[in-house]
């Protein structure tokens, strides 16, 4: 019997083979897969109508083929008992059981008959997906003809290992007990001491599972001259303590950071995993990662945009000083859309800090230190200023997130010196009490 390349299915004439699962002497059983044939489309099984053996294959791995050419030629044995003989029993498809512990269906799944020497009938590229994944695909059943093994019914396969891990667990009762955790004496080796983990270390550690976790973290890292900016700063310091407030190098970087945010859009927004929507925002509230005995507080500096570096360096000391005496509000801590760590006053150089889910992009600063720098083809002792860039890369790519950290660069290495201009600004001065001169 010569076995030919059937129909696939419309528009579907030719493809290339990818595999080939039988040889030449094997004993086949009626529907098993003996060729993989890829086309733009998909891959498909090509099963053999009836039981026999392979006498001889026409075919062999890359050859385009189309409907119609021979594929292998089968000989008849006249013997189906032997054939089946030769496999394994076929087992049933065993159904969804129920426990009757937990009174859920449970997944019940021994592995698939495999005649030995015949891979899987999977696509290559399935079978890359399952070997990176650790998935067994003896243990998926496979939903098209001949048993082929396709992404849905890995997908179901896995659907049903998370049900069963997600379903809660039987009752106590004196029969069965669940074993406690492995606990481990540390204090077998030396002396130790315990403390509990506070609710705010706790509510940190949750958060910043769940954004590693979900977000693909990439960092960009870049190097940025402030020995202008440090003058800027030296020269406006005093001017600055007049009026109550500190000149510190943040709000210097905070309104250069949002001039870059307002040419680069995307690293203002948040992704609406629900809808599948990129949320672009027309404000620029920016979080300020403050240190604290109890933990990392985030409180939101407000429309950076719109305030003076004098509004910032008095509204950024008050914020940090609350958040350090436990006494910053919830909501002013939760709108950012974009967050700011600066490790700068304690040490320290590149860093990757993590996203501050659902902003998409974080930037942290490390401590600027004197360096020899080429410029002008001389060496100078210059100030660098270490960054390091931490982005969502669902949403946002490398070309985009080193745009964004070299316009940044730029913004602080040429600060205008106009924005420290505190003419018609100030603190609010206190009234005076009645009855005193």
């Amino acid at each position: 019997m010569e076995i030919r390349l059937p129909r696939l299915g419309e528009g579907a004439n030719s493809g290339v083979v990818a595999g080939i699962l039988v040889k030449e002497g094997e004993k086949v059983r009626k529907d098993q897969t003996i060729l993989e044939l890829e086309s733009d489309k998909a891959v498909a099984a090509i099963p053999v109508p009836e039981a026999g053996t392979v006498a001889k294959i026409s075919v062999k791995e890359g050859d385009e083929i189309k409907v119609g050419d021979l594929i292998l030629t089968l000989k008849a044995d006249g013997g189906k008992q032997e054939i089946a003989s030769s496999q394994p029993p076929t087992q049933e498809v065993p159904q969804p059981t129920m426990s009757a512990q937990r009174g859920k269906e449970q997944p019940s799944r021994s592995p698939v008959p495999q005649i030995e020497g015949i891979p899987l009938a999977a696509a290559p590229s399935l079978r890359k997906i399952a070997r990176e994944l650790g998935i067994d695909l003896t243990r998926v059943r496979g939903s098209e003809r001949g048993g082929r093994i396709v992404l849905a019914d890995v997908r179901q396969y896995l659907a049903e290992l998370q049900k069963g891990a997600l379903a809660p667990p039987p009752p106590t009762s004196s029969v069965a007990t669940v074993s406690p955790p492995d606990h481990v004496d540390f204090s077998k080796w030396g002396s130790v001491r315990r403390k509990k983990i506070t609710s705010i270390r706790k509510t940190i550690a949750q958060r910043m599972s769940s954004s590693w976790n979900v977000v693909p973290h990439v960092t960009q890292f870049e190097d940025a001259d402030i020995t202008d900016l440090l003058a800027l700063r030296k020269a406006h310091s005093a001017a600055y303590e007049k009026k109550g407030g500190r000149l510190t190098l943040t709000p210097l970087i905070i309104k250069a950071l949002v001039r870059s945010l307002q040419q680069h859009q995307m690293f203002n927004a948040s992704l609406d995993e629900g809808s599948g929507e990129i949320i672009y925002k027309d404000y620029y509230h920016i979080g300020i990662a403050v240190d604290t005995e109890q933990g990392l507080l985030v409180p939101v500096l407000r429309d950076a945009d719109k305030k003076s570096v004098l509004d910032i360096s008095l509204e950024l000391e008050d914020l940090a000083g609350r958040a350090r005496d436990r006494k910053i509000a919830i909501d002013e801590m939760q709108g950012g859309t974009f967050t700011i760590s600066n490790q700068g006053g304690i040490g320290g150089a590149h860093f990757t800090p993590i996203v501050n889910k659902p902003e998409v992009a974080i930037l942290g600063l490390g401590r600027g230190a004197l360096r020899a720098v080429v410029r002008n083809k001389k060496i100078e002792q210059r100030v660098i200023l270490p960054l390091g860039l931490s982005y969502d890369h669902r949403i946002i790519d490398g070309a985009d997130a080193a745009r964004f950290i070299t316009t940044l660069v730029q913004a602080i290495e040429s600060f205008d010196e106009k924005e420290l201009a505190l003419a018609g600004r100030g603190s609010k001065k206190k009234p005076a009490k009645k009855g005193k001169k």
